[in-house]
């Protein structure tokens, strides 16, 4: 009896364990995709110490209230008329079509306000290639992806 509530409780500890392993790999992967992207930019912005300093607590204040604004407000919308966009009134529908359009203006606000704290840290031809950067990173990381799926 004693042995078989050990292996019960061994089984369980193993699931848990194996339950939890995805969430931290998830974690480890956007951690390191958040590496890789913080070199790619350093390096085709050519940042100088003293412009890195700068630049990159700023950049990761707004990746981080950009990720919260989405997360927040667009999944959630998305979600909602996902479920049942076909169950949705047209007033219903009109609001959330709304509510989307104001998240959308709150990041492009945020986005614009980027800008301009930029413009006191680095040289305008450095915020272009920023954008030009943050493009071309998404543009290679989804082309592994694509090359993964592929392979597999």
């Amino acid at each position: 009896m004693k042995k078989y509530k050990l292996i019960t409780l061994l089984l369980l500890l193993l699931s848990i364990s194996t339950f939890a392993q995805p969430g931290s790999r998830l974690k480890e992967k956007k951690e390191q995709v958040k590496s890789l992207k913080v070199a790619f930019i350093t390096n085709e912005l050519d940042l100088t110490p003293e412009e890195s300093a700068k630049f990159w607590p700023l950049y990761n204040a707004f990746e981080d209230k950009q990720h919260e604004i989405r997360k927040q407000k667009l999944k959630v919308y998305m979600d909602r008329a996902d479920n049942s966009v076909d169950k949705l009134s047209e007033k219903d529908a009109t609001t959330l079509l709304n509510q989307m359009e104001s998240t959308e203006e709150e990041l492009h606000q945020l986005k614009k306000k980027f800008i301009t704290n930029l413009k006191g840290v680095l040289p305008a031809t450095k915020i272009l290639k920023l954008k030009k950067a943050e493009e071309e990173f998404s543009k290679k990381l989804l082309q592994q992806y694509r090359d993964k799926k592929v392979r597999r």
